[in-house]
């Protein structure tokens, strides 16, 4: 991409959002296998609103002697020796998505990108994880620090549920596609971005 009309290094104390999703097979992450991961990279537009500028999400191959918990497995339904999942290794998967946001954190003049997620502290555990297993040097993600669209949700629309969230404000949401990576991870990305654009409006009118 260009560079962006408005960098986003003034906005967010230097980080850039970066909203990820990740689907597992369980909830231990040094146990448990990473199955899917997306990435989705916001920006701010010409008017200074944030707004979905990259997506990113591919399916991921169980890391060896990795544990596969059949009620995750039912719930997310991913079956992960389907030979048309098109899986790639842990690395590979993250060299795919850390690259363009490398990219993205570079030219918004930003330090490190910060995590987004609903209920982040599972996806930034697993991503952690498979970082340490990969032996990446250096993750463009802050280890610990995240932003919650849960909190934010219930903040702006007084629920918490990704779903219900979205039905509230107005978004399209679809439970046939629920649960796959990249659509959880663009919806959350857009539920984050329309709060962002109307705290912004909100201040902007009190000026």
């Amino acid at each position: 991409m260009d560079t962006p009309a408005i960098p986003l290094d003034k906005r967010f104390r230097g980080y850039l959002p970066v909203i990820v999703d990740i689907e597992t097979a369980g909830f231990n992450p040094k146990k448990n296998a990473l199955l899917e991961i997306a990435a989705v990279i916001v920006e701010l537009d010409s008017n200074g609103d944030l707004g979905i500028t990259e997506r990113y999400a591919t399916h991921v191959v169980p890391f060896k002697n990795s544990e596969l918990d059949d009620a995750a497995l039912k719930f997310n339904g991913i079956d992960p020796h389907h030979p048309f999942r098109m899986a790639i290794d842990e690395k590979d998967a993250l060299d795919l998505l850390f690259k363009p946001i490398r990219h993205a954190i570079k030219r918004n003049n930003c330090t490190r990108a910060i995590l987004v997620g609903h209920n982040p502290a599972f996806d930034i555990a697993f991503l952690n994880a498979a970082i340490h297993r990969t032996q990446i040097k250096r993750s463009p993600f802050h280890p610990f620090s995240s932003f919650d669209t849960a909190t934010l949700g219930g903040l702006a629309y007084q629920q918490t549920v990704l779903a219900k969230i979205a039905q509230v404000a107005g978004l399209e949401w679809d439970n046939e596609k629920a649960h796959s990576a990249l659509y959880d991870a663009e919806k959350t990305a857009e539920l984050f971005c329309m709060i962002v654009n109307q705290w912004r409006a909100l201040t902007d009118s009190k000026r």
